[in-house]
């Protein structure tokens, strides 16, 4: 595994384009604080998206979960660096947002897989 920062200036584009690639995969996100430690907030709920403020300093929320009785909506308060964990086949497997105060939430998939070995392999179910 190895990590890479994305830069606050791709921060949009990046976010737009992550989500569009992992949409419905199972998600967990853990929250790490230097005073509580690890905390899970949310555990295998399919990703809904990631969607970042607009100015520097706003907050930046991950969406998880599909219904209305089981979905969760994350906020990172004044996000200040992303970094992405890839596999050794440079696919995405987790994601880390460290806040202004340290706090850092990480979003990691049940299981990370290239995007062409799933091809096919999820429909929608056949409606009668």
């Amino acid at each position: 595994m190895r990590t890479q920062q994305v830069p606050r200036a791709e921060w949009e584009q990046f976010f737009d384009a992550f989500t569009r690639r992992h949409e419905g995969w199972l998600a967990t996100v853990r929250v790490v604080d230097r005073r509580l430690g690890a905390q899970v907030e949310a555990r295998d709920l399919p990703l809904e998206g990631i969607v970042p403020g607009r100015k520097k300093g706003a907050s930046l929320s991950i969406l998880l979960g599909k219904r209305p009785d089981a979905n969760v909506e994350h906020a990172v308060e004044r996000p200040e660096q992303v970094w992405v964990e890839l596999t050794d086949r440079g696919v995405e497997a987790a994601l880390e947002i460290v806040g202004a105060d340290g706090r850092r939430t990480i979003l990691e998939f049940r299981t990370a897989v290239p995007a062409e070995e799933l091809d096919g392999l999820v429909r929608e179910p056949a409606v009668d």
